[in-house]
Formats: structure tokens, sequence, C-alpha cells
């Protein structure tokens, strides 16, 4: 690239970047706090809020858990092993990734819900899935799937199995999460920003039932429905700041990585 096209690309990027994102999240902020620091915690401290909150923590905490033990299982199974039908494993793991959230709810429902397929077993046993929490972690795990998988297994299939070879043969403690460290804790990181952003699949199978089901994306959203702009603002620049938190794990972590691949050797 010429120099003289530098400088005119990189505006280009900046207006583009400001357009769909600076200006639009500056006007949230600009929003929340315009009343004062004061209404802007009030919103943010009511109870449907706070409830809100704590609900999207504990559906966060298992569904970012049970994807984890999952994604570095089904990583090694894919690195490690040959067996018909490997390729097949593979693509259904990226369905989330084609899939709208919206139909990922429906087909919750169809299978999990009153008139679905274990329906009639489930309630025969007291059991509720959907419009209750079980139906909002299973959502927000069927969404956010792949990307621990994504990241793990391509520096397993990097790394290859020497070290853990020698180790086994020399009789030491397994090598295999260490080397796979970075690459778990980006995945992790991924999929942590992927819940806590979740709307389309929760909000088909919670019922949006405000203090009972109620995440906060879809505490933002009823705000706006129901004249509240106040409490959506607010829980806007919530989730902003969550999101530069993930946003500073990830720098962290791919600054990492880039230093763990300086030094590994050739």
């Amino acid at each position: 690239m010429t120099p003289r096209w530098r400088l005119p690309l990189r505006f280009a990027v900046l207006g583009y970047i400001t357009l769909l994102i600076l200006l639009p999240v500056g006007t949230v902020f600009y929003r929340a706090f315009q009343h004062g620091l004061g209404a802007a915690w009030d919103a943010v401290t009511a109870p449907d809020a706070v409830h809100a909150l704590w609900l999207t923590i504990l559906v966060a905490l298992i569904a970012v858990s049970l994807n984890t033990v999952f994604g570095v299982g089904v990583s090694i199974i894919l690195a490690r092993h040959r067996f018909p039908g490997a390729w097949l494993l593979d693509a259904l793991v990226d369905i989330p990734l084609a899939l709208s959230p919206v139909v990922i709810g429906l087909a919750l429902i169809l299978v999990y819900g009153h008139s679905g397929w274990f329906g009639d077993w489930l309630a025969a046993h007291g059991i509720t899935v959907i419009f209750s929490v079980p139906g909002i972690v299973m959502a927000s795990m069927a969404v956010s799937l792949p990307y621990v998988v994504r990241e793990v297994l391509p520096v397993l299939q990097e790394i290859g199995t020497e070290q853990e070879q020698a180790a086994r043969t020399l009789g030491a403690r397994p090598i295999t999460l260490p080397n796979i460290r970075r690459g778990l804790v980006y995945g992790v990181t991924l999929t942590t920003a992927r819940v806590l952003g979740e709307f389309g699949a929760v909000a088909i199978v919670s019922g949006a039932i405000a203090g009972k089901t109620q995440t906060y994306t879809l505490f933002i959203a009823n705000s706006i429905d129901n004249l509240d702009p106040q409490s959506a603002y607010a829980g806007a620049v919530l989730l902003c700041l969550a999101a530069l938190l993930v946003l500073t794990v990830l720098t962290l972590s791919d600054r990492g990585r880039e230093a763990w691949h300086r030094k590994a050797p050739a």
C-alpha cells in the first residue's frame, strides 16, 4: 500500500467504527448519566434490576463452567483420537454459530416444553425446564457451545502429543491443561461474553417474568417497553462495563498467547 493511501484508510476505518460503535455507545453513556449519578444508581439498584443481574451472573457461572468442561473434552477427543464420525461431531459443534438464537430457543421449547417430546415425562416428575432457570441455562449453553472448542482445539493440534507422551513415560503428571491454558482462557472469556449478552434464545425460553426469569438483557428490553429509559440506559452501561472487562481479559490473553508462541520451540 502506498503511503498516500494510509492516512485516508485510517480515517475511513476510524469513521466506520465511530458511526457504528463509539457514537451510539457514547450516547447511551450520556443518557444514563444526564440526570446525575444518583438516578443511574437508583435504576441499577432497583429490586428487579438486582434480581436480573444476579440471575445473569448465576446463569453465566453454570453455563460457562459446563461448556468449559464440555469444550475441553471434545477438543481432546477431536485432537487425540481418530474415529468414524469425528467430522460430524466437529460440524455439530458449530451449529449454534449458524442458527439464529431464536431458532435455538424455539427448538428447546419443542423438546422440553409442556407439549414437547419430554414435556409429559418432566411434568410427571415435577421438573420444569421452560420458563424457569434450567431453560435459561440450557439456552445460554446452546448459543455459547462452540467457543471453548474452537479456541482449545487448534492449540492441541499445534502442540501435538510428544510432550504428553514424554511426561507419561517419565511418570510425570499430565501437562495437557498447562499447555492449553492460553486458549482455554480465551475460549472461556468469549463464552462468558456470549452468555452475558444473550437475548434471543433466552427471551423465548424464559418468559421474561420480572423478578423470576428475567435476565439483564431482558430487563433492559422490558424497561424500554415500559417507557423507563433511565433503567434501560443505566443497565446498558453496566453491560458495557462488563464487555470492557471481557475485552481487557481478551487483550491480556492474546498478548500472553503471542508471547507463548514466540518462546515456543519451532
